[in-house]
């Protein structure tokens, strides 16, 4: 079985399509996998890492600010396309997999024009500008929730699979990753702001990181790569003493060590950072982010807030002494914590991965 696999951006689209070639590389033992991707986004990283190999193209997104602009942006998406062709002759899938961001259009298009079968993914409630765009030539558009059909046009292509969570967050022992860690009793306090980071919360870091007294608790504050040496600076410039037992990162490696030791997650509320949450059942302090698509990250946030298995503040309001404020009270309670916990756990859709191979195996028939 030989599949092409295409998402590229940030990890909310990448990881989705590892986890998704890991679980058929699981039941397939022959499967050949290649992934296409940009030298832009984070698929540079995380799909070597993963041990699969990349083949690069030249796409970018639409620039809706500057449309004058979009005319090299066609032109660059027409060459994407060709150059997907090309790949696709050499490599000769089976099948196509993708799960979003930009470099799935042209992916999609040439599978299409090639006839071989192909599915995409969606991730959220309301589907991105790549998939609203790719259903027409996809075989299945997978969608994580139902009232995502209701916003496709080929409503006859969705099948409802929920999202791809990666296999190392379904089987987590906190006292090994704690271990592992070299993590001490305190609490442990894991923060992040997606893959590319988030301004907003790690400027508040910055003010909490002033206000945590001694050695009240253990931190891991992923800043994204793009930030690191912004926060770095700051830290130096004003002077701020970082408490003992916190780690400033520019990037979390071991998400799955680190997601199992924490006591109280906090982060955006994309799609897939909050399914991992719920799989790993863990109370999370969400602060959505308000530049996305239809405020789909308070929809996520707000459904793990109603059913009492998170905090949610939202950044026109967060602060760095109502975020500290917010972090000390829920640590203060292990009866809290693990009712959070048991109450994310039952937001966990667990059989994603099995729904969304099914499809690939009826794709080949």
């Amino acid at each position: 079985m030989k599949i092409i696999f295409a998402g590229g951006g940030t990890a909310g689209h990448i990881n989705p399509a590892i986890s998704i070639c890991d679980y058929i590389k699981s039941q397939e033992k022959d499967l050949e996998a290649l992934f296409i991707g940009t030298k832009r986004g984070l698929e540079k990283k995380l799909v070597p890492s993963a041990g699969y190999e990349i083949k690069y193209i030249d796409v970018c997104g639409l620039d809706r600010k500057h449309p004058l602009k979009n005319i090299s942006v066609l032109i660059k998406l027409q060459k994407a396309r060709r150059d997907c062709v090309k790949i696709m002759k050499d490599f000769a899938p089976d099948a196509v997999v993708c799960t979003g961001g930009y470099v799935s259009g042209p992916v999609m298009m040439a599978a299409k024009k090639l006839g071989i079968p192909s599915l995409i993914h969606e991730q959220n409630v309301y589907p991105g500008f790549t998939v609203k765009g790719s259903e027409r030539y996809a075989s299945y558009v997978a969608v994580s929730f139902a009232e995502t059909c209701e916003h496709l046009k080929c409503k006859e292509k969705c099948v409802v699979t929920g999202n791809p969570v990666r296999s190392e967050f379904l089987h987590i022992d906190k006292a090994a990753a704690r271990q592992k860690l070299g993590l001490s009793d305190k609490p442990f306090v894991l923060v992040f702001g997606g893959s590319l980071g988030a301004a907003k919360i790690n400027e508040t870091m910055l003010g909490v990181l002033k206000l945590v007294k001694g050695d009240e608790m253990d931190i891991l504050f992923g800043t994204g790569d793009r930030n690191y040496q912004e926060i770095s600076d700051k830290i130096k410039a004003e002077g701020i003493k970082i408490p003992e037992g916190t780690k400033i990162v520019p990037y979390i490696d071991n998400m799955s060590d680190a997601l199992a030791a924490a006591d109280v997650v906090v982060s955006r509320a994309g799609a897939i950072t909050v399914s991992e949450i719920a799989a790993a059942k863990k109370p999370s302090i969400l602060i959505p982010s308000p530049n996305v698509v239809r405020n789909h990250q308070e929809q996520n946030a707000r459904e793990f807030e109603k059913c009492g298995a998170a905090t949610v503040i939202t950044e026109n309001c967060l602060t760095s002494e109502l975020l500290y404020d917010t972090i000390r009270k829920m640590v203060s309670s292990d009866e809290n914590l693990r009712k959070m916990g048991e109450n994310a756990g039952k937001l966990a859709k667990l059989d994603a991965l099995p729904a969304i191979y099914a499809l690939v195996l009826k794709m080949l028939k």
